[in-house]
């Protein structure tokens, strides 16, 4: 979605777009075949969605005005309510990610003294949304915004329904006849650079470790005023860009919002199966030919290749780019939702990365012990369930999650982040949120959720409650501390 669109385009230049998509996809072929990708040392990056309020905590529509008084580091998103923030690509050895939390801090310092009579807040789904907001006028003005929305809604051919089911019996269900439900999904990419010959076992390896993944960061518990999922946001953004009718649906047609199916044994796997299950949603033809380029020793863009990636959202999406001339690939993990902090946000970023590492250059692969089957269940319960998950790891059967991570996990990520090369202190300094997170059986979503039903206790409504525990919140994402470590309010007054 972060690629521009110039127009709306005809069915002709539709059937056009899937040759030339195509044609890329062929060329992309020859070039793992031939030639040289980038392969660095390590190389990680970071995205980081956030929402605007304004001074009641509500929902401010005003991201164009606060792009215009932020640094290049942030862009805008869906909703006009939305900002994201994009980080630098860094190495991991040494002291970097200390550096990336300062700098992170220090950009968000900046901007939220920077945006008039608003402020930013860092969450899965701010609580202060409102059904009744979520119109058209939500979306930011852009027009890929525009051509996204009307080509999810041309697809399905009718409104879209949102319709979740809380594990407490609290259930939310609406039409829409917009998508700007998505734009309450407010999430966090972690991308790492591998060569071709790696990719494969990184990607599986990401795929493996997403319902602990999720079940650690969740941070989503409330949508629209109703106590949901732990993390919320994965039904949600699952059901909001779904471009299926029922009846397609129930001939298995595959949802864009996608965790796949099988393992890959090449990066090649994943672009194959996006062109061959899922139809263009915003088909722009660029004037590239890229086998002549190819053949001219010359690095393609593969635009359309790439665009029509950016409209298949895997949770571990891969991505083909270059810069100077060079070739490369990422892993964009895009499991997790932003906030609560950003002591949090580094945390989850080095278990993720310590935890992908170790698993990836292992001799005998978790996922030749693991069904696929049984990762995508691990990730539903996760999001469903939050710390409460139950995981099914080979050699363990089915354990609870934080036992599983204190265990088992958690050496491991440690030597992964020694494989990298990151300071000693600094593996322990992260780690050891993680750890308090499993032993205090608190993160972004229970502290959520406790304090909400605190304040209830006390005779606040809901929404009364939802405000008061988000003023706390932001309170303490400010100060940086650990969500695990935020006290909450006492049932009296």
């Amino acid at each position: 979605m972060g690629e521009q669109i110039s127009s709306i385009v005809t069915r002709r230049e539709r059937q056009q777009y899937r040759e030339k998509v195509q044609q890329c996809l062929d060329v992309f072929a020859r070039m793992l075949s031939s030639s040289h990708f980038e392969d660095t040392d390590p190389m990680v990056g970071l995205e980081i969605e956030l929402n605007l309020v304004d001074r009641e905590l509500r929902p401010s529509m005003t991201n164009e005005s606060a792009l215009s008084v932020t640094t290049e580091a942030f862009q805008s998103e869906l909703g006009r309510f939305n900002i994201e923030l994009n980080v630098d690509p860094r190495p991991l050895h040494g002291d970097h990610l200390r550096q990336l939390e300062d700098n992170l801090r220090a950009e968000l310092d900046d901007a939220h003294a920077a945006v008039p009579d608003a402020g930013i807040v860092c969450v899965g789904i701010l609580p202060t949304l409102t059904a009744e907001a979520m119109s058209a006028e939500v979306l930011s003005p852009d027009l890929r915004y525009k051509a996204l929305n009307d080509s999810i809604l041309d697809a399905r051919g009718e409104d879209v329904l949102i319709d979740i089911q809380g594990r407490s019996g609290e259930r939310f269900s609406q039409y829409f006849d917009t998508i700007a439900p998505e734009a309450a999904c407010t999430s966090m990419q972690m991308h790492l650079l591998v060569s071709p010959t790696d990719f494969a076992s990184y990607w599986n390896a990401a795929q493996a470790i997403s319902g602990v993944q999720v079940a650690l960061g969740a941070n989503s518990p409330f949508l629209f005023g109703n106590r949901l999922w732990d993390e919320t946001r994965v039904p949600l953004f699952y059901q909001a860009t779904d471009t299926r009718p029922p009846e397609l649906r129930n001939q298995g047609v595959r949802p864009r919002v996608f965790f796949g199916e099988r393992w890959v044994t090449s990066v090649f796997d994943l672009f194959e199966e996006n062109v061959r299950y899922f139809p263009a949603l915003l088909p722009e033809m660029s004037e590239e030919d890229p086998v002549a380029v190819l053949d001219e020793g010359g690095v393609p863009t593969l635009r359309e290749l790439r665009l029509h990636n950016g409209t298949i959202y895997r949770w571990n999406r891969p991505i083909y780019d270059n810069s100077s001339g060079m070739p490369h690939l990422r892993i964009e993990n895009r499991v997790l939702p932003a906030g609560p902090t950003i002591v949090d946000t580094v945390a989850n970023s080095a278990f993720y990365y310590g935890l992908v590492g170790a698993l990836a250059s292992d001799d005998r692969p978790l996922w030749s012990r693991l069904s696929f089957d049984a990762a995508h269940e691990n990730f539903t319960d996760g999001a469903k369930r939050g710390l409460r998950a139950r995981q099914y790891w080979p050699g363990r059967g089915e354990v609870p999650v934080d036992e599983l991570v204190l265990r088992h996990l958690l050496p491991l990520a440690h030597r992964g982040l020694e494989m990298w090369g990151v300071d000693a202190d600094l593996r322990d300094r992260y780690l050891d949120i993680i750890e308090g997170r499993c032993t205090s059986e608190t993160n972004g979503a229970t502290w959520q959720s406790d304090c909400v039903g605190a304040l209830e206790r006390r005779g606040l409504s809901r929404n009364d409650a939802l405000a008061g525990m988000l003023e706390r919140y932001v309170d303490g994402m400010h100060s940086n501390e650990p969500v695990h470590t935020w006290e909450l309010p006492s049932v009296t007054s």
